[in-house]
């Protein structure tokens, strides 16, 4: 027969228990869409935005993270000059363009840059998957020259190349957002890395 004290204690273990579970239940789903997913490319969960950053440190970049949004329309003109690869922006930041976890889009800084003018802007038609953050695909195969996902080809800059060396071109996953500076061209985010380069749709497969 249990004491007074030993059925007191029962109750609150049941009620914590009861609580956990609960817990369990609510918090779960909210996790899994924040982690996205793997596949073959498609709407998917926001994937991991947002993170804690202790004051004073560098910003994070990649591991996962999406942008919520793409950049906002640049002000700044840049000149008809290319410019060399700049810098790391922190140490250990990669010196490709690239999103910190605080959806600051670094290197997308000028508009109206020459090396991304295009005399027929869309000649091959608009990508037709999905735009933004909710949209994941992953690479299928190819390179810079010509990549290939969801049986769709899309092209590198030429002068961007270097920017996405270290891409796995048959099992990254990227999400692509509008570039609100140069017309006809998209902005290929990289998920594992954090980097970003300008991309042009070249055609259904």
């Amino acid at each position: 027969m249990l004491t007074h004290s030993q059925s007191i204690l029962r109750k609150g273990l049941k009620s914590l228990l009861l609580l956990m579970f609960l817990s369990a239940i609510v918090f779960t789903p909210a996790l899994a869409q924040r982690r996205g997913g793997g596949g073959g490319g498609g709407p998917r969960g926001g994937g991991s935005i947002g993170g804690f950053q202790p004051a004073g440190t560098a910003p994070a970049v990649g591991r996962g993270f999406i942008p919520a949004r793409g950049p906002a329309p640049s002000r700044a003109f840049k000149g008809p000059a290319p410019i060399s690869p700049s810098r790391p922006d922190y140490p250990g930041h990669p010196s490709a363009p690239h999103v910190h976890w605080n959806n600051q889009w670094v290197g997308h800084d000028f508009r109206n840059d020459s090396r991304l003018h295009l005399d027929h802007p869309w000649e091959h038609g608009r990508f037709p998957g999905g735009i933004g953050s909710r949209f994941v695909f992953r690479l299928q195969g190819g390179g810079p020259g010509r990549f290939w996902f969801s049986g769709n080809y899309f092209s590198v800059a030429p002068f961007e190349v270097g920017s996405c060396a270290d891409w796995l071109w048959d099992s990254d996953d990227i999400v692509l957002y509008d570039d609100p500076n140069d017309v006809g061209w998209y902005l290929a985010y990289n998920v594992r890395l954090g980097t970003y380069v300008h991309v042009m749709y070249v055609g259904p497969a």
